[in-house]
């Protein structure tokens, strides 16, 4: 072997030690995610998404047949994704891009007939995969909300296994890198709803998922007009509906923090006071504030409280925000309590936060702090 071989295998191996030693040294990585409602393609292009404060974007939402379980892509739809994917691929720094599938207004019953059956499984299956892949997305993401049942529960873990084997089969024989494999779902890992308790699969969840998206929103709202409320409380002293128990459960059932992923919420949720002198949270209310169905986007929160000059408030008890101005009340999070929400995630070890969603936020503002109180992204 000759002396200038031998160095060059010295130089290799110090290379290699060194890398080797950074990444162990590297700082903790963390999803900074978003979801990108297709509805609001003529407010927010995609070219106009600033990709340098996020890790993931969601294209939301996209539905199979209710018929055959495939996806049917209309004309109008596929110029949609290609539009999507091409315009974010163009910027830097680049952001992986996956598709979600259902959302809350497809309801449950159209995943709990699919999940039901191993060739409707396989129907869905096999066409969100290629329907990823047609489009160049990096991923997919089901947000079924939500199994009604422990029967339920049982399907969607064997929904999860039979995907993860045929993404792994396709990108083996494709020779690519693995589609990225996420869900969001209920803020809590067992719940009960109309007296019903069930529990998610969470050893499947934790085998087969790359990371789920805890829906951290949605607390309180209209469906409760006699009391104002923190709709994204991080603590509740008075119950068990907070991101604090929600996360904690998901934990203690076992999914790995680095694959559970915080929801924070852009827009804000608004009451009618029954008595403007008596105004925190749990206020008595007599119907719906200001907004469409008692719902102020971010920037919408933003606008009312400039031009009224109302009141804003932050709770350290819940760990959220309010305003209010005469018998109008707002609960909503700004800058102040996401920041705080997500450094509450760091002392949990989660892997990161995501948005509900896209276009509600004031000029990036409190997408860019949030980005900045959690540095790392991968």
């Amino acid at each position: 072997m000759s002396t200038n071989f031998s160095c060059f295998l010295c130089l290799l191996l110090a290379i290699f030690s060194f890398t080797a030693a950074a990444r162990t040294n590297a700082a903790p990585v963390a999803v900074k995610g978003a979801y990108w409602p297709s509805w609001f393609a003529d407010t927010l292009p995609p070219s106009a998404i600033e990709t340098s404060l996020f890790t993931h974007i969601y294209f939301a939402f996209l539905s199979p047949s209710n018929e055959t379980y495939k996806f049917e892509v209309s004309g109008s739809t596929a110029a949609l994704l290609s539009n999507f994917t091409m315009s974010l691929s163009l910027k830097r720094p680049r952001v992986k891009t996956l598709i979600s599938i259902g959302g809350g207004g497809d309801g449950p019953d159209l995943y709990s007939r699919m999940a039901s059956s191993s060739s409707t499984r396989k129907a869905f299956i096999d066409s969100s995969i290629a329907l990823a892949r047609k489009f160049g997305f990096d991923g997919l993401d089901l947000d079924w909300e939500f199994p009604q049942n422990p029967g339920q529960m049982e399907d969607f873990g064997l929904l999860l296994k039979e995907w993860r084997a045929a993404v792994n089969h396709e990108a083996r024989a494709a020779r690519r890198p693995p589609l990225l494999l996420t869900a969001a779902v209920y803020f809590a890992a067992d719940f009960f709803l109309d007296e019903v308790h069930r529990a998610y699969p969470a050893r499947q969840i934790s085998e087969n998922l790359d990371w789920i998206n805890a829906m951290c929103y949605d607390y309180h709202g209209s469906w409760d007009t006699s009391a104002t409320g923190a709709q994204a409380a991080f603590f509740d002293p008075n119950s068990n509906i907070s991101s604090s128990y929600g996360l904690g459960s998901w934990i203690r059932a076992g999914v790995p923090r680095k694959k559970i992923i915080m929801g924070l919420p852009l827009y804000g949720r608004t009451w009618e006071l029954k008595d403007p002198n008596i105004n925190g949270i749990g206020a008595a209310a007599v119907g719906l504030g200001p907004g469409d169905e008692g719902v102020l986007l971010y920037h919408q929160v933003v606008a009312f409280n400039k031009q009224n000059g109302a009141e804003v408030v932050y709770d350290k008890t819940t760990v959220s925000t309010y305003s209010y101005l005469g018998k109008s009340w707002i609960g909503y999070d700004d800058v102040t309590s996401t920041t705080a929400k997500i450094k509450l995630a760091q002392s949990l070890r989660l892997g990161g936060y995501f948005f509900w969603a896209l276009s509600y936020d004031n000029n990036w503002t409190i997408s860019t702090q949030a980005s900045k109180a959690w540095p790392y992204g991968r």
